[in-house]
């Protein structure tokens, strides 16, 4: 910083406000610093101003799968309104694993990340409780943590599960199946509660053989799918618990004689141009990773108060599968 003062003409702490981006520096001073920081090769000592400021401008993102397109905008979301903040943003994958997410999480705070957002796998997150007394700011996303009390960003999967079955149910199906994800997982759930909700409101009949929970892995689903569409009492409409069961289940349902309806729980990329096109229920993946982030960035600068809790909602985009009447199956 010397150096470039020198070269400058100016006193280091104009240099100082020049980098940390403060007011009271003039647009031609301002340019002569910034023109000795190029020719000099400066860059400012962060590991000194950690030391200085106790911020590391620096969070962690723990997602469960970095694979699954879902978590693209959300994560993009988080590390734009990051990098509005100053912050640097570092992700990582639990891979549905809650001893990786806890070993995940705990190096991300042994190198003093700020915060953290997470989407949790784990059913148990007291591990956690001495880092939130440290001051590690967190916010959970997707889900809610368990066994402690923490900000929480999420979708209304209850209130866009029973929408889509109650859509079925309106354009005459009475045999719904349900495939979802694991039952441990909230979303998983909750999505269950919709379904079984708008059936009872409709004063309809759940039978067992029409409810699968489980790994979203393409061969358990589609022996479920298969299942349920050849048993004893057929179903003619699908409600499918998240994209990746509906992708597999639009392979299953595409070599079918008789059309099945089918209604999926979150958008994903060309089922709109499928045939028929994909009904979905649409979370906003962005909105929740952006609110969550807004949420963490207010923690760090002071907000105080008690955990909040905000559930966005979801829309449903009827394009043509989920309109199919039932067919006729002798």
């Amino acid at each position: 910083m010397k150096d470039v003062a020198a070269r400058a003409g100016v006193g280091l702490k104009t240099v100082s406000r020049v980098v940390n981006g403060e007011p009271g520096v003039t647009p031609d001073t301002e340019r002569r610093v910034r023109e000795a920081i190029t020719a000099l090769g400066f860059r400012r000592n962060d590991s000194a101003r950690i030391l200085r400021k106790g911020r590391t401008a620096s969070i962690g993102l723990v997602l469960e799968d970095l694979a699954d397109p879902f978590y693209g905008p959300l994560s993009r979301a988080v590390e734009e309104v990051a990098r509005a903040h100053g912050a640097l943003l570092i992700n990582g994958s639990s891979a549905e694993d809650p001893a990786r997410e806890q070993e995940l999480v705990l190096a991300l705070c042994a190198r003093r990340v700020d915060g953290l957002v997470i989407i949790p796998a784990g059913e148990d997150h007291r591990y956690l409780e001495p880092e939130l007394a440290a001051g590690v700011a967190t916010v959970f996303v997707d889900r809610p943590a368990a066994r402690i009390e923490a900000d929480a960003v999420l979708s209304d999967c209850f209130g866009g599960s029973r929408a889509a079955v109650a859509h079925l149910i309106a354009h005459g199906h009475r045999r719904i199946g349900f495939i979802g994800d694991r039952p441990g997982i909230h979303t998983a759930a909750e999505r269950l509660r919709g379904y079984r909700t708008a059936m009872a409101e409709a004063g309809l009949p759940v039978d067992p053989s029409w409810i699968s929970l489980g790994p979203t892995d393409p061969d358990r689903v589609g022996a479920a799918a298969r299942s349920m569409l050849d048993g004893p009492g057929p179903i003619t409409a699908l409600f499918a618990g998240n994209n990746r069961v509906t992708v597999t289940a639009v392979r299953v349902l595409a070599g079918r004689t008789l059309p099945v309806a089918l209604v999926g729980f979150d958008d994903f990329e060309l089922a709109d141009l499928l045939s028929p096109a994909v009904t979905v229920v649409a979370q906003d993946a962005a909105r929740l990773g952006r609110t969550a982030a807004e949420m963490l960035f207010r923690r760090l600068d002071g907000a105080a108060g008690e955990p909040r809790r905000v559930e966005l909602p979801t829309r449903l985009i009827a394009r043509g599968s989920g309109e199919i009447p039932p067919a006729d199956r002798g």
